[in-house]
């Protein structure tokens, strides 16, 4: 059998086709001592079809915790004894927070909602604090709100929102001991309307929940099938009471593996570092990540869990001579 890395050098660098989902499992299974050649091939790939930059992004939370779902993972489940309390953000605090991911450098700010999905409550809400955040920060406005009916995104997208995430979070055959209140279909369907309604589709999931190799490799072919322009990779956070709690942390050296084998799926896709790469990588795995295939990170805290200062990060990418994205006049 011909060698994964030549295969993925020659269909992936070269050709910039992804790696489908057997394909993926077989970078997945390398061992630890190809896992440099790995990143390193990742990091190629990163460079030559996406380039050097770096997209910054920030997160607030419009409206945290009380969320009727069931997500294992998640402390803002109404359904779990985890302290996330239900409150909401008003729209003075939003633009604030707005103000402050730009003067980060950021280009991109996204509201979410712990929600099934939002009522007209929360739309209106949200429709307040798109424009306010328009008409006093530059930057990009996201959102991320749960499952979505057609009337909600095309409403949405004619308030300007620039990009819409929803993550499926996920391998579909790994989801039901995920997730038991909604399906892995009608997350799919969410960020179909999404790309279909013209915003950018920001689709990614959580490593690190009790998913096999094969699992991770079936994700990484179905975000391919997707192909979402963003991916964020999140390491599970074990929170305390949620089922997963007593989850261990996904070792940092299966998490560079995971990120390198994304990255050779989703070649031109923005790949985001999200929550819990503190926890699993550290500040050495962080600056190996961002050489393995990474070029967007979020900075700061994110909805329930604190990260690395923003300085820090964005010290990072100086050393690395990695760019920020500018924002672009054309979105």
């Amino acid at each position: 059998m011909s060698d994964i890395l030549e295969i993925a050098r020659t269909q992936v660098l070269e050709e910039g086709r992804g790696l489908d989902a057997a394909q993926a499992l077989r970078c997945l299974e390398l061992p630890d001592d190809r896992l440099a050649e790995l990143l390193a091939l990742a990091h190629e790939v990163r460079m030559k079809w996406c380039g050097p930059e770096v997209e910054v992004e920030g997160i607030v939370s419009l409206k945290t915790g009380g969320c009727p779902e069931d997500c294992h993972f998640c402390s803002q489940s109404g359904q779990f004894s985890s302290p996330v309390r239900a409150v909401w953000l008003d729209i003075p605090s939003l633009v604030e927070a707005a103000r402050e991911t730009a003067a980060t450098g950021a280009t991109e700010f996204c509201i979410v909602a712990a929600v099934r999905g939002p009522d007209q409550r929360l739309m209106d809400q949200v429709r307040q604090g798109v424009k306010a955040i328009r008409e006093a920060v530059d930057i990009n406005v996201a959102c991320s709100l749960g499952m979505l009916t057609q009337a909600q995104v095309d409403e949405l997208a004619q308030m300007g929102v620039h990009r819409y995430n929803h993550n499926l979070e996920t391998a579909r055959s790994h989801f039901g001991k995920v997730v038991t209140t909604h399906t892995w279909q009608e997350r799919w369907d969410t960020c179909l309307m999404v790309r279909e309604a013209g915003m950018e589709l920001c689709c990614g999931g959580i490593v690190g929940m009790g998913e096999t190799r094969e699992q991770r490799a079936e994700f990484a072919g179905q975000l391919g099938e997707l192909a979402p322009d963003e991916v964020p990779l999140n390491f599970l956070n074990p929170r305390p009471g949620t089922p997963f709690e007593s989850f261990p942390l996904l070792e940092g050296s299966e998490a560079l593996r995971t990120i390198a084998t994304f990255r050779l799926a989703l070649p031109r896709t923005i790949l985001r570092y999200a929550g819990g790469r503190e926890l699993t990588l550290g500040d050495l795995g962080t600056r190996d990540g961002m050489l393995g295939g990474i070029n967007a990170i979020i900075v700061g805290n994110y909805l329930t869990t604190l990260g690395r200062r923003a300085e820090a990060d964005l010290g990072l990418l100086a050393d690395l001579k990695m760019p920020i994205k500018a924002l672009s006049d054309t979105l």
